[in-house]
């Protein structure tokens, strides 16, 4: 069974370019280093590096086992470093960011509720639709509704929410009740710019997308204000379902064209690339996983009869 040292004493040789490198890293002598290697790539039965009198070359296996041994080391270290934290007092500033009726409704309680459990902790919640680069900015922790197109971020999964088209019921009875997509073309459609930049709405037809134009009188960057609007009976709004799951509820708006939706959009929380975070962020990550995880955001119960 291949040891730690092992792979701590590999790693030495692959990053020094030599044995001697290695030796004088670990503080090895030099024939317990030719020793190590040796028998971890006896032990594997494939050769990890190619020996010359000047310099040693990372093998194909080795340049893929370089990798893995970097990321067991690495997990290990985050694995010490979060037992090591148990019974201590979290402390530091945390900067978190998310959507702007998302963080008021869902994240705000949940910080609000870590700082009551770690005072030594303080934390700043910046509210915006727009997505910041959480490197340059500083950010700890984000929370983003949609699928991630940087794959070098940490992301952990919180819940699923849909896109749905909803109107008031004293619209659809004045204008009727739109049966298809296309049928959008008859409507005035209320823009929401943070959801959809372009005047086009996403829906699904036998398992195909579909991007339908729409237009209408009425846009804002922000859900509050378009919501507001087709509640009001201005028109048909395309939003997400954690926006009008009150309103739904109530009767104040309803849910049109269900059957052409797209699929569940992913909310995550992110952190920055890095496997080792503030045992803070980690702490904080955990309850907004194991709070929001409990919440049905994709849910819409429709008013009971009575």
């Amino acid at each position: 069974m291949t040891d730690l040292l092992a792979l701590q004493t590999f790693i030495r040789i692959a990053d020094g370019g030599s044995l001697s490198a290695a030796a004088r890293a670990t503080g090895r002598s030099l024939p317990a280093v030719s020793r190590s290697l040796v028998q971890l790539e006896a032990g594997l039965g494939v050769r990890l590096l190619h020996r010359t009198t000047r310099r040693i070359h990372l093998t194909d296996a080795g340049a893929q086992y370089l990798e893995r041994c970097r990321r067991i080391l690495a997990e290990l270290d985050e694995a010490n470093a979060s037992v090591s934290q148990l019974g201590i007092s979290l402390a530091g500033p945390i900067t978190v960011t998310a959507p702007v009726l998302f963080g008021q409704a869902h994240v705000a309680p949940v910080v609000a509720e870590f700082l009551g459990m770690h005072p030594g902790v303080s934390a700043s919640l910046v509210l915006s639709d727009s997505i910041h680069n959480i490197v340059e900015e500083g950010i700890d922790l984000a929370v983003r509704i949609g699928r991630l197109q940087d794959s070098g971020l940490v992301a952990r999964k919180l819940g699923e929410v849909r896109r749905v088209a909803c109107a008031s019921p004293g619209y659809l009875k004045r204008r009727g009740t739109p049966k298809t997509p296309q049928d959008l073309a008859r409507h005035n459609c209320l823009h929401f710019g943070a959801l959809s930049p372009t005047h086009y709405w996403e829906f699904h037809d036998a398992g195909k997308s579909r991007q339908l134009r729409v237009q209408g009188n009425f846009s804002s960057n922000q859900g509050a204000p378009v919501i507001d609007a087709a509640r009001a009976g201005l028109g048909i709004a395309s939003v997400l379902s954690y926006q009008v799951q009150e309103l739904v509820a109530k009767g104040e708006l309803r849910v049109i064209l269900q059957r052409y939706e797209a699929p569940g959009i992913p909310v995550s929380a992110v952190l920055p690339p890095g496997r080792l975070q503030p045992a803070r962020v980690r702490a904080l990550a955990d309850l907004l996983q194991a709070r929001i995880g409990d919440r049905d955001l994709a849910r819409l119960r429709s008013p009971k009869p009575g």
